[in-house]
Formats: C-alpha cells, sequence, structure tokens
C-alpha cells in the first residue's frame, strides 16, 4: 500500500482526515488516520470506499506498486 500517495492524494483535494473518517463511518479522525499512518489495512470495502470518495482508482490508491513492480521483466 502506497501511504504516501494515499495522504498526498486527500491532502491535494483538500480533505482532512476528519472529513475522511466521517466520510467511512469511523466515530474519530483516529480511525482514518491509523489507515495512512500503516497501523490498520483496510478491508477491501473501506479501500473501495477510500478510493471512491477521493475519486480516484483503488488499484492506484493501494496497489499501483505492486502492480507496477509486477510488470518489470527480468531479462538475463
Amino acid at each position: 500500500m502506497t501511504l504516501k500517495r494515499l495522504r498526498d492524494v486527500r491532502l491535494s483535494q483538500g480533505k482532512s482526515q476528519t472529513f475522511m473518517a466521517k466520510k467511512l463511518g469511523y466515530k474519530y479522525a483516529s480511525g482514518y488516520a491509523n489507515i495512512e499512518m500503516g497501523r490498520t489495512k483496510p478491508s477491501l470495502e473501506k479501500a473501495k470506499k477510500i478510493s471512491e470518495i477521493l475519486g480516484v482508482d483503488v488499484n492506484y490508491l493501494f496497489f499501483y506498486e505492486k502492480l507496477h513492480n509486477s510488470s518489470k521483466t527480468i531479462i538475463a
């Protein structure tokens, strides 16, 4: 998961962690902040909801590096 990308996208849209937490149904901002800090991994449903709120593809936010690295080929 690319946590920096998640934070950067959120900040570029002027959305706060409190805003995200409320949209995701968390009682406190720390529920969402823990995702950005890597303390908690979001469920697939939460990841999809985060991507919908931010208007960004879920793969770009959470799986981009895995997809990017797996597409590299090694030539011997």
